[in-house]
């Protein structure tokens, strides 16, 4: 990390479903990918589908960066406040992971457990998929424009990719101009090997 500044974090690369059974209520975590709060409505719109007639649909998100504190959420639905929701996105929280989602179907089975059994309940599912949910790393990258020649795009666009660089757009007129996204951490070795493979004549511009 150069200049103090997050430039990537772990996000999940899978979908998990634990199940479990305690004092005769089952309990259904899904966690997710969740990159914004619209996926969190639609992963619950689903898991209503998937799973109907459950006494309780509670869920917990971060939709941005680990250490966001405002693109998140939960909620109980129904369960006595702070038993369900909360302890869930305290579990989300614990483990450095961003864009991440949870949500838990209960189904009744006769037994309260209490503030204090729910409470764990509702981790218990989360705690077990965070233990094995795979992950990948998410670069934030910053704008950049390069103009280029034709016989100099693919040579161009194979360095791009090799620092893990997303071309945004390509436009093309006497030269190419491409439009893509790099993150701050690569952009000195970028430059480097540009001006080394073109003799100092591509000179990329990124957006301050």
């Amino acid at each position: 990390m150069s200049q103090g500044l997050i430039e990537q974090y772990t996000v999940p690369s899978q979908t998990l479903v634990i199940e479990e059974e305690i004092k005769h209520s089952r309990f259904i975590s899904l966690l997710f990918h969740c990159p914004d709060a619209e996926v969190m409505k639609q992963v619950l719109a689903q898991a209503k589908i998937d799973y109907p007639g459950a006494s309780h649909y509670c869920y917990a998100f971060i939709a941005g960066m680990p250490n966001n504190t405002v693109d998140m959420g939960s909620s109980d639905d129904g369960e006595p406040a702070g038993s369900a929701g909360r302890p869930m996105l305290a579990s989300l929280q614990g483990v450095e992971l961003g864009e991440i989602g949870a949500v838990v179907v209960r189904y009744f089975g006769g037994t309260k457990l209490g503030v204090g059994g729910l409470v764990r309940a509702y981790s218990s599912g989360i705690k077990q998929g965070l233990s094995k949910l795979t992950t990948q790393v998410k670069f934030i990258r910053k704008a950049a424009t390069l103009k280029c020649h034709y016989n100099q795009l693919a040579d161009v666009e194979h360095v791009i990719h090799k620092y893990q660089g997303v071309i945004v757009d390509r436009q093309f007129t006497e030269t190419i101009e491409l439009d893509f996204e790099l993150a701050l951490s690569h952009q000195d070795n970028f430059i480097l090997e540009l001006a080394a493979m073109s003799q100092g004549s591509l000179i990329p511009e990124f957006a301050v």
